[in-house]
């Protein structure tokens, strides 16, 4: 039973957040990937080995996440793990000052400011979402995960590609990347 003499403080809210479309501009996904290619010249010939999946899934099977990984596996993989986090923070770091939307980043900061629990979703992968969720301050983030072998991106996703409902019941919150990120 409430006390109405001394009332509790309201309790934050738990806000969901969209990546792309929403906070960002653009998808993110091929602007992160042509941009790591264009440093890495020769890998821009991945684009080229992608074409095949792009088919099969314009003609086929329409499963995005498995052209997703098909993507990242052609253009990226065999990337070392310090070129990619090099690459994700300069991405990041102009993701959020050039392709974001300004309300977008000012709503953020006012759900922050109240104490507000934020979780960032997103259909994209954890190659980037966990960076941005850390560097506008929510607290966890849903998102697709890719495989690595060893300290070497092999590309394809682990699991479900997080879009849809479906999908996204087979997902967790992560928030001990943007914890230790911060």
């Amino acid at each position: 039973m409430d006390d109405l003499e001394n009332p509790r403080e309201p309790a934050p809210r738990l806000v969901f957040f969209d990546l792309d479309g929403t906070i960002t501009r653009r998808d993110t996904l091929i602007g992160y990937v042509a941009g790591f290619a264009l440093r890495h010249p020769l890998r821009l010939f991945g684009f080229l080995a992608a074409l095949p999946a792009l088919l099969r899934f314009l003609v086929v099977d329409r499963d995005r996440g498995r052209l997703k990984g098909e993507l990242l596996h052609a253009v990226m993989g065999g990337a070392r793990r310090e070129q990619v986090e090099a690459w994700t923070t300069a991405f990041v770091r102009r993701l959020i000052a050039r392709g974001c939307f300004r309300e977008a980043l000012n709503c953020i900061a006012r759900h922050r400011t109240v104490g507000d629990h934020l979780v960032l979703m997103s259909a994209t992968v954890d190659l980037y979402v966990p960076e941005i969720a850390a560097n506008l301050g929510f607290h966890e983030y849903v998102c697709s995960h890719v495989a690595w072998q060893d300290d070497r991106l092999e590309g394809r996703l682990i699991g479900a590609n997080v879009r849809d409902e479906e999908d996204r019941k087979s997902t967790r919150l992560n928030s001990s990347h943007v914890s230790e990120s911060r």
